[in-house]
């Protein structure tokens, strides 16, 4: 069970770059969470997950407290559903499909990737800690800066829009 949770059902395992392919693989959940329960459930099934992501990746980490598998990907769903946030909630509050805001889904996603690979800032000194903390708070990190990044973008593209 534990490796199911921390390899998305096997995601993990894909090759290569089976971070991207995590965050792939967060894009049509947090589809799916947003279509039927607007931004609420995908809320808090981002924070569901992140807890979960932090238990099943301290048992699964717990032999090496300084292994960061590449096969674990449950702190890349958690960090690119933290990055979509200002999408989820932009389409709720605009009552527009979450689809239909796709330029902030690229972004989200990009950005998002560039982060979790660059590590800058915050983001770097969460994956030097050891253990679950290390592979599952950068991610998260990395989605809250794509989070708002997100955010000012669609700020400047409703800007120009104007």
């Amino acid at each position: 069970m534990i490796r199911l949770i921390t390899t998305l059902g096997g995601v993990g395992l894909l090759r290569p770059a089976p971070g991207t392919w995590g965050s792939l693989a967060a894009l049509p959940l947090a589809w799916a969470l947003h279509t039927l329960g607007g931004f609420a459930l995908f809320f808090v099934a981002t924070l569901v997950v992140t807890g979960l992501g932090f238990w099943a990746v301290s048992r699964e980490v717990a032999h090496d407290a300084h292994d960061d598998p590449s096969e674990i990907v449950i702190d890349e769903v958690a960090g690119q559903w933290v990055a979509l946030w200002p999408v989820s909630l932009g389409a709720q509050v605009a009552g527009a499909d979450v689809l239909a805001l796709y330029p902030g889904i690229i972004a989200a996603f990009l950005v998002f990737r560039l982060f979790d690979i660059w590590k800058p800032g915050p983001v770097g000194w969460a994956d030097r800690q050891q253990g679950a903390l290390g592979v599952m708070a950068d991610d998260v990190i990395a989605g809250w800066m794509a989070a708002l990044v997100v955010a000012v973008l669609a700020a400047l593209a409703h800007l120009v829009l104007l």
